[in-house]
């Protein structure tokens, strides 16, 4: 049974009309649990060579199948792949076609790992927070979360911090629900590793952001 038969199988009609309704899904959904989904990863990943996982993760995406994106993602989602050009290449083609929080968050996981493989692809992060696409826009925050979470970062990686909250300063006047809950969501991540610095965030631009990200960004202060 090939991987997307392997997810329809396992599908639940009534399972899925509920995920569709949550997720807001015009694109085919099966009621597929993550669970459920993270098994027939593990035994996919463990089976394949990097070249058969990167096109297995193409398939499966192409098939826009709302499951089948999520596993797509969770293949590539793995702390080592060398060589990881192509699988760079492949997730970040996936982020224009970002267009509900589930998927992209899976997605921008992956893209966080290779982030955090090879720091230099941030320049490219860079771009995506111009883009007009909201959900490319958002994943520059998403899939940079690893910053926020340091607890002793090194010069290079305090750099790298500074220059992703210039980003997110940009972003408060974005009053885009998810833009501001992306912003507080980095802001609330980082306070637990360098409270000083959310502080300063929040008492220049805090103003401008909409009062529930704020609170949320400043949960743990």
């Amino acid at each position: 049974m090939n991987p997307l038969d392997t997810l329809r199988a396992a599908g639940n009609a009534e399972k899925a009309a509920e995920m569709a309704a949550y997720h807001k899904q015009t694109r085919e959904v099966l009621g597929v649990a993550n669970p459920q989904i993270d098994g027939f990863v593990k035994t996919w990943r463990a089976a394949l060579s990097l070249d058969d996982r990167l096109a297995l993760a193409h398939d499966l995406w192409q098939s826009d199948v709302f499951e089948a994106r999520i596993a797509a993602a969770k293949l590539l989602t793995q702390a080592r792949i060398r060589p990881d050009d192509a699988a760079w290449t492949l997730i970040r083609s996936w982020v224009p076609e970002f267009d509900s929080w589930a998927i992209a968050d899976h997605a921008s996981t992956a893209a966080a790992k290779r982030l955090v493989a090879n720091p230099a692809r941030l320049d490219e992060v860079d771009a995506w927070t111009h883009a007009k696409h909201m959900w490319t826009r958002r994943a520059a925050l998403v899939t940079t979360l690893p910053w926020a979470k340091l607890n002793h970062p090194t010069p290079a990686q305090t750099k790298a911090r500074e220059r992703i909250l210039g980003w997110a300063a940009r972003y408060v006047d974005d009053h885009e629900w998810f833009m501001q809950k992306a912003v507080a969501w980095w802001l609330r991540d980082l306070s637990k590793h360098d409270a000083a610095r959310t502080r300063a965030f929040l008492d220049k631009h805090g103003d401008r952001m909409k009062p529930f990200a704020s609170k949320i960004a400043g949960k743990y202060l």
